[in-house]
């Protein structure tokens, strides 16, 4: 199976749903590698907010201190989609993944400027693969992005992810387990 590169912003209730749907999905594609690639709908400068620079650079650190990717990313769109914390604020960050990770470690990572080039570098990777409404799913060739004010279905991811595993792989349940670990979502 070819490896799927997921653009989404944790403020987007769309991508919510559909990182959600994937998750639900995936143990059907037990070969799949999935690409995390955290992004902001509306990048600095533009006025939208909320912007979600710190998020995209929280991912990285939760990674690098080996944080439960599936609970962070539960924890970082209850926080920004669903109840819409002040995520701009590095103390409302450091909150919101407390248990996940050491708080500390994280708090001083995210003061240093650990992965402050990771949210430009995201968001031009996006632009380079096309994408314009969030969530959007790659694999090689194939691309799946939302609709502006729909996202994706359960039955477009499904049919997306029976083609990424033709791409490149034997047939769905066949390999065993890899290393895989829901405003509109528009991009400017």
């Amino acid at each position: 199976m070819a490896k799927i590169t997921v653009y989404y912003d944790y403020v987007c209730p769309y991508c919510k749903r559909g990182l959600e749907t994937l998750l639900d999905l995936l143990p059907a594609y037990p070969g799949a590698e999935i690409e995390w690639t955290p992004v902001e709908s509306h990048p600095r400068p533009e006025d939208f907010r909320p912007h979600t620079d710190l998020c995209v650079r929280a991912y990285y650190i939760a990674r690098e201190l080996g944080a439960d990717i599936k609970a962070f990313h539960a924890a970082l769109f209850r926080a920004a989609a669903e109840e819409r914390q002040d995520v701009e604020n590095p103390a409302v960050l450091e909150k919101v993944v407390e248990g996940l990770m050491d708080g500390g470690v994280f708090r001083a990572s995210l003061d240093a400027g650990k992965f402050a080039s990771r949210a430009g570098e995201n968001n031009d990777a996006a632009d380079k693969a096309g994408v314009w409404f969030l969530p959007a799913f790659r694999a090689g060739k194939i691309a799946l992005d939302a609709k502006g004010g729909a996202g994706v279905s359960g039955e477009e991811l499904k049919a997306f992810l029976d083609r990424a595993a033709r791409l490149n792989g034997p047939k769905r349940g066949s390999t065993p387990p890899g290393p895989a670990f829901s405003p509109s979502g528009q991009r400017r």
